[in-house]
Parts: C-alpha cells; structure tokens; sequence
C-alpha cells in the first residue's frame, strides 16, 4: 500500500503508527539536509513526543541547497512527507511510520525559498546536517573564509548558495522585522559540532556585514550536541524490506537499536522537550562525544579501511573477519580509550563492548564503501587528533598509523584482489596522485598538509607510517594487521 496520510489508517496493525493528527501539526523547525540520518534520529525524537501529546508546534520543514535536494524532496512530498523507519534489531524487525515533518520547501538556486521560511517567526530552530566537511574549515580549524562559495555567498549575501548564507539572510531579515533570533543546530558528528557552526556563521557574516555578525554573535545560540545511530543508505533492499510490512515508501529508513543525543541546553527561542523521549540535556556535551567520535566514528574507519582493500562488504562483515575485529580491539583498548574521559554509567572500556556488538550486527547491512566514504574529512576529523594527542603523550599508536597506511593504500584506487576502487570522496583524484607516488616515497602521503597538517614532520609518526605502508605494498595488508596484533 502507497505510503501517504489517506492510506495511514489502513496499513498493516504491526506497523507503529503516529499517535497524534498531522492537521494538529505547526512548523516550528527547519532542517536543512534531508537524508537517513535526520530522519531516524532527530525527526523521530519529535516524532515520539508528538505520540505524547506535546510539541505540536515544532514540526519539520524540510529543506536542500543543492540541485540534488530536489529528487529528495519530490519522492518525500509525494508521500506526505511520512518515513518508514524499520529497526533492524538482531531479535527481530519492526516497522515505525513517523510524522513529525510536514513539509519540504521548494529548493531554488538562490535559497529565496528557504530564506522566507526561516524569516518566519514561528521558526525557532534551523538544523543541519551537512556532513562533517560541510562546515567549511581549515585543515587546522578555523573558518575558510577563502573558500570559492564563501567568497561567492559573501558578494552576493541577498541570494547565497550555501546553507549558511541562507541562514545568515534569515537572520538579517528577522533581525530587520523584530522577529527575534532563532536557534542554529548542529546535527553532524562533528566535536563541537555547535560552536564549529558558531563560527562559520559569524564568519561568513562578518565578511559582508560586520554589524549583523555582532548581532549575531549576541542573540543566536549554537547548542553543541552528540548524536548517535547508525542509519544505513537506502537502496533497493530497503525499499523491498518495506514492502515485506505492506508499506510501499520510496524512501525508507533502516536503522540500528540504539540511539542517543546528548544536547547542551542552549536555546535562544525555545526548544522541544526531547529529554521526555529519550534525549539528554547537559553542561558537559563534549565528555559524551569525545567518547563517541573517539571510539565509535573513529572506530568506524578502523574497520572500514582494511574492510574496503580486503573486499568485504560489509561493516558487519569486518567484525566478523578475526584480523580486523583483533585491529580494532587492540586500537581501541590500549591507544584510544587512555585519552577518553567515561562519563555517567560508561566508561570507555564498557564503551569498546557496546560498539562491538553494534557494529557487529549482522542485521544491519551498512556497506564498508559508505562508512570509507570522505575519508579527507573522516581520518583528519575523528583520527589524526588522536594521533596527535597519543604523540604528545608518547603513548602507543602504531594501530592508528597503520590504519592511515592502509587508507593510503586504499587510496592507490584498487582493493587486494585487483577489483578497482570506484572514486569514493570529494579529493579522490588529488588523493589518488598522492597514495601512488607514496608507494615509493611514503613521506608524499604525509606531507599533505591540508589532510596532516604538521603531523607529517613529527618524527615518530614519519618513520611508524613508512614502516607500516612499505609492509602493506609489499606484504599485503592481511600480514600488516598480522604484524600488528602480535606486537
């Protein structure tokens, strides 16, 4: 049965279904960035406060920057904006149909569309997700205020490209009409995810109107928060797996058994009750996502890197693959866990278990491909400051150069059975260049400054990566993690 709101009441009993009536719905967030993981995280968090009876007023409005965001919009409209969400526990599997975003605002080259929306004063949250490179950094931090769309959204402020541009007009706007600030919330893995958005806002403003910046600076608040599922890509098989409950959406939503969002309560203009449903407010969001982006993001190149040049499929498929399971245990246990604070009810060690089994759910089928994806942004934002941290404390981290090794390999563009890796991030043919003249000069790799920054002129590390790269074109990468295991 077609996925819509007049169909709603007639689908299968086994099916979860909202609560509440979407006519009793008012926006009162735009999220900017409609993919999987919005919509099996925050969008269900509203979804099962609304079953409560509460936070009618802060349903979603969808929202896109690029062309592509269009193709999104035009399947999720023609189905009212309901997502199938199907928990794939290991026990067995269940269907959620969620309701809380009602709509999806046109996507225009010039963001007028989306500007407007913001511009109303019902509008108290803008979020994001963008990626972990979306946010427009330099390799070190800081705002790349250089940038060609940066440049380009700060000579044309009225009709931006970016999402950030856009929410910088909404802002003046609202400013200009007296509707007040809203709320600018970060979704993405990213630690400090809040103020790495703080700052490329105001950046970006202060390159064309320093007053709106200041404006900014005093009236907008920019929540840090730790967000945690994994949501695997739609494709055919999920599309099919929703049928099997009698649903036909053209864009369901797998995800894991387990979620968690830890918020810094820092709302300018309001915010939901999401710590009713589950969610956690706190001062001390960065002790949770260190642990997060520390272990379970880094972790997950870990096993993805070797699992891409090995052939294996998928990330449950690593875990049961006794070399990359030994790998990421070991780094896990004794070169990232010392610098990982616990926090309440978790300490880093009962951290290792609990990704262990998640990622080693065979139910969930995320493909080794898409978690390697972006490896530029992934490896310099979840492993290198790792690396820089064990460096600085002379502590072991031989695992984690290997696996920068093993990702240089990856990078030479074909796995170890001769099958050729498919361009599979933003830099793949600078990064290409690079991994095939390091085979011979390992130093090229780490000399990449806008991936390593001064890492590759740290002695130690140097000589770690030329060893564990020579070992991985010349041995294979089975006989490095080998190598590594019994060290």
């Amino acid at each position: 049965m077609k996925l819509n709101l007049e169909n709603l009441p007639s689908l299968p009993d086994d099916v979860r279904k909202p609560h509440y009536d979407r006519a009793d719905l008012s926006a009162g967030i735009v999220h900017i960035g409609l993919g999987n993981f919005h919509r099996g995280h925050q969008a269900w968090y509203l979804h099962r406060l609304m079953d409560q009876g509460l936070a009618f007023d802060w349903a979603i409005l969808g929202a896109g920057v690029r062309a592509g965001d269009a193709a999104m919009r035009d399947r999720l409209m023609d189905q009212d904006c309901l997502t199938t969400l199907i928990e794939l526990d290991p026990s067995g599997k269940s269907a959620e149909i969620t309701g809380s975003m009602i709509g999806f605002i046109h996507v225009a080259d010039d963001n007028a569309p989306l500007i407007a929306h913001m511009s109303e004063p019902a509008i108290r949250i803008v979020a994001l997700t963008v990626t972990e490179g979306g946010y427009y950094q330099k390799p070190k931090g800081g705002f790349d205020a250089d940038h060609a769309d940066m440049q380009y959204d700060a000579a044309n402020p009225d009709v931006p490209k970016s999402a950030f541009g856009a929410m910088i007009a909404a802002l003046k706007a609202r400013r200009d009409s007296g509707a007040g600030p809203f709320t600018c919330q970060s979704c993405d893995n990213l630690q400090g995810n809040g103020d790495i958005l703080h700052q490329t806002v105001v950046g970006l403003a202060k390159l064309s109107d320093p007053a709106l910046a200041t404006w900014i600076n005093e009236n907008v608040t920019f929540p840090n928060a730790m967000v945690d599922c994994i949501v695997p890509a739609t494709g055919p098989k999920e599309i099919a797996l929703a049928k099997t409950f009698g649903i036909d959406d053209a864009a369901p939503v797998t995800h894991e058994n387990f979620r968690q969002w830890v918020i810094e309560d820092k709302f300018c203009a309001g915010r939901p009750d999401w710590d009713k449903v589950g969610a956690t407010f706190t001062d001390d969001v960065h002790t949770f996502e260190s642990m997060k982006l520390r272990q379970l993001n880094a972790g997950h190149q870990i096993i993805a890197t070797p699992g891409e040049l090995l052939s294996i499929e998928s990330i449950a498929g690593t875990m049961a693959n006794p070399l990359i399971k030994g790998l990421f245990e070991k780094i896990q246990k004794t070169e990232i866990a010392p610098h990982v604070d616990a926090v309440p009810g978790m300490t880093p060690l009962d951290y290792v278990d609990l990704i262990t089994g998640r990622f080693a759910n065979a139910e969930i089928f995320d493909t080794t491909r898409r978690v390697a994806f972006d490896g530029s942004s992934r490896h310099a934002g979840f492993l290198h400051p790792i690396i820089r941290d064990a460096l600085a404390t002379d502590t072991p981290v031989d695992g984690l150069v290997l696996v920068e090794a093993l990702w240089a390999r990856m990078c030479a563009g074909t796995r170890e059975d001769g099958s050729v890796i498919e361009p599979n991030d933003p830099y793949w043919d600078t990064l290409t260049a690079a991994a095939k003249a390091a085979k011979d000069a390992p130093q090229v790799w780490i000399d990449q400054t806008q991936l390593y920054g001064d890492l590759g002129q740290n002695a130690r590390f140097a000589e770690s990566f030329a060893k564990w790269l020579n070992m991985v074109w010349k041995d294979g990468s089975e006989s490095a993690l080998q190598a590594y295991i019994d060290s």
